[in-house]
């Protein structure tokens, strides 16, 4: 995706007759049906002004242009990539980041300055940092770029057209120094050297036609999380951290190296919503203190998502990978870094039903975590809540900051690597199911998102099983609406306990069962074993992973009510006891459900509603809808 295409005349045309901004923001409201903000806007209009500028002076007058070009599988924009062709007749494309800074501070983190952004000052990537990422992820995950014999050769740069040149700054610090060398910085004193750099990478234009290879390539699928986490612990990282992710890493490294020294404990509280890569920083970060030599342990509250993780790591690693009520016992500073992912499933107390009675207590969790360490690290997305007994939230770690002396730092993420890279998705379905307000009000089935309602189960799961059949990875979940089985059928099989009307299949096996047939996975393993598209998964088994496609059997414990025009929520049609005793929570936390169910897709997620007022009312905020009668289309 991205807002503007064409010629570097036509763009330097546009620029010129101050028309520019005005197409992208037509652009960006056709796309994302919200309107830019007016800063945005203002960057537009200054930013590409002065790039039109070096675009004349370069006499760039064949090229091709992108504006806020969409990365693949991700939500981030490039400000501008030109293309064309180099005196060797080689195709080739530079990637512009365009900044309106006049100064900026130093700052700790070894790849970050501070600079006045969104209102205040923040910690940002320096700008060849940031768009030398850009340029590995795009080698990495667009087929223009890698594939062979002829991919386009890639360059990039940044262009802070408002910075005086200080050869002394802090922007051209040692530090930087790598970056600078890979991905050179031009400031507003620069304007000859970044049009020689321009000219001189892309001396004959007929960049049209590049623009075209651009625009047909397609997108290497990303990494599985997963396939991701045996290749990170056997020291073979592959994963490109974006923007606010890199920050977040550089500044838990930092606080690794230099806090752990403080006399006082830190806390770092890291926000992000579905698919914001939040497991894939906790692991990157994991992988390399432990390099470092650093005791750092991973801990969750999902007993599926360790064990898997467990899995994929082996005996090697896994004995650091734990779950958060594993540190009652834990002695003080115990541990260097305490990485919580997923820190919404964080619990009263670590003492269960289980618990013998000389043992329990009512030291809250989240202070045994504290106590067990030098940094803890918060992972958390407050409306992943699905249990009455999850009181994990970005307000309850702020109080525990203050109640027990600790200091806090705060980040947010916003970049969107699950649901194809489509923040608008997510959003979506978050105003759909009154979560909160965004300006997605209506999806749109031309975005690159595969979203699709079927009109039967079973043709939802031949959906499903054609995309496993096709080498993508998929699962059926659905909404906890039938008996688990705690005994197997007498053949020794999984009950079929989804049952709607000719339909029926089993729900994935519970975590106590045992004497379990070779082909059918342990409850733990149920995302991770090709086994598992036999089984239906439920909310506790499906949380915390990702797949290609997901279909999801959207039951009658939630439905809408034209009547009211509100959400409501049918307890007497839920299964799930302790969820059911949750009184007036009980429709909020099943709809966190259904957001988590629905966001597990990466490319797609095909549903089928048993309640039709529920149907008709998704159809309603549908601009277009791909009515599944059959197997929907790759």
């Amino acid at each position: 995706m991205r807002l503007y295409a064409g010629t570097s005349k036509n763009f330097i045309t546009d620029a010129v007759r101050n028309q520019i901004a005005g197409k992208l923001k037509d652009a960006f409201l056709d796309y994302y049906r919200c309107r830019p903000s007016d800063g945005e806007v203002r960057s537009w209009m200054n930013s590409l002004r002065a790039v039109s500028d070096v675009f004349q002076d370069a006499e760039l007058m064949d090229h091709g242009v992108l504006l806020e070009y969409q990365l693949p599988l991700s939500s981030k924009r490039m400000d501008c990539v030109v293309c064309g062709r180099s005196e060797a007749n080689q195709d080739k494309a530079v990637i512009i980041e365009l900044k309106q800074w006049d100064e900026c501070e130093d700052t700790f983190g070894e790849n970050e300055v501070m600079t006045w952004v969104a209102g205040k000052k923040r910690d940002v990537l320096h700008p060849s940092v940031q768009v030398c990422q850009y340029k590995m992820y795009l080698q990495d995950t667009h087929t223009a770029f890698w594939e062979e014999p002829s991919p386009v050769r890639l360059n990039a740069c940044s262009y802070l057209h408002n910075y005086p040149r200080n050869p002394h700054d802090i922007i051209f610090a040692d530090k930087f120094k790598d970056a600078l060398s890979r991905c050179p910085l031009f400031t507003a004193d620069d304007f000859d050297e970044i049009s020689n750099y321009l000219k001189g990478s892309l001396t004959k234009g007929e960049g049209i036609e590049v623009l075209r290879r651009i625009e047909q390539g397609k997108y290497r699928p990303s990494k599985k999380l997963m396939q991701h986490v045996g290749d990170v612990i056997k020291g073979n990282p592959q994963y490109i951290l974006l923007d606010e992710q890199k920050v977040v890493y550089d500044n838990i490294c930092a606080l690794a190296k230099k806090g752990l020294h403080d006399r006082h404990k830190h806390i770092l509280l890291i926000r992000g919503g579905p698919g914001t890569g939040k497991s894939v920083i906790a692991i990157n970060i994991m992988a390399d203190l432990l390099l470092d030599q650093y005791n750092a342990h991973y801990a969750t509250g999902s007993k599926a998502f360790t064990s898997t993780l467990r899995k994929v790591i082996g005996p090697r690693g896994s004995v650091q990978f734990k779950y958060f009520n594993g540190y009652r016992d834990a002695q003080p500073d115990e541990v260097d870094v305490l990485i919580c992912d997923e820190a919404h499933r964080i619990r009263e107390t670590s003492q269960s039903r289980y618990t013998p009675k000389a043992r329990r207590t009512d030291i809250p969790q989240i202070e045994e975590l504290l106590r067990a360490s030098k940094l803890a690290v918060f992972f958390i997305d407050d409306d992943q809540v699905v249990r009455p007994g999850e009181i994990g939230s970005a307000e309850y770690i702020r109080f525990a900051a203050k109640k027990y002396g600790t200091v806090i730092h705060e980040h947010e993420l916003e970049i969107q690597f699950r649901c194809g890279g489509c923040e608008s998705f997510v959003n979506w379905v978050e105003n759909t199911l009154e979560i909160r307000k965004t300006p997605n009000i209506l999806w749109n089935q031309q975005e690159d998102f595969d979203f699709q309602i079927l009109d039967s189960p079973t043709s939802l799961e031949n959906a499903i099983r054609k995309k496993v059949d096709e080498g993508f990875t998929a699962r059926m979940t659905a909404g906890f609406c039938w008996p688990w089985s705690t005994e197997l059928a007498p053949e020794g099989r999984l009950r079929n306990d989804v049952v709607i009307g000719d339909y029926r299949r089993p729900w994935n096996a519970r975590h106590e069962a045992t004497r379990l047939p070779p082909d059918i996975p342990k409850a733990q393993y149920w995302a991770y074993d090709p086994n598992g598209i036999n089984q239906i998964g439920c909310i506790y088994t499906a949380q915390g992973f990702e797949f290609d496609y997901v279909g999801v059997i959207f039951g009658t414990d939630l439905a809408y009510d034209f009547d009211t025009q509100s959400w409501r929520g049918n307890r007497e049609h839920s299964c799930d006891t302790v969820v059911r005793r949750s009184g007036e929570k009980f429709a909020q936390l099943t709809k966190n459900t259904y957001r988590v169910l629905l966001s597990r897709g990466m490319k797609g997620c095909y549903v089928y509603f048993m309640d039709e007022d529920t149907e008709r009312f998704v159809e309603s905020r549908i601009e277009s809808v791909a009515r599944g009668d059959q197997t929907p289309a790759c």
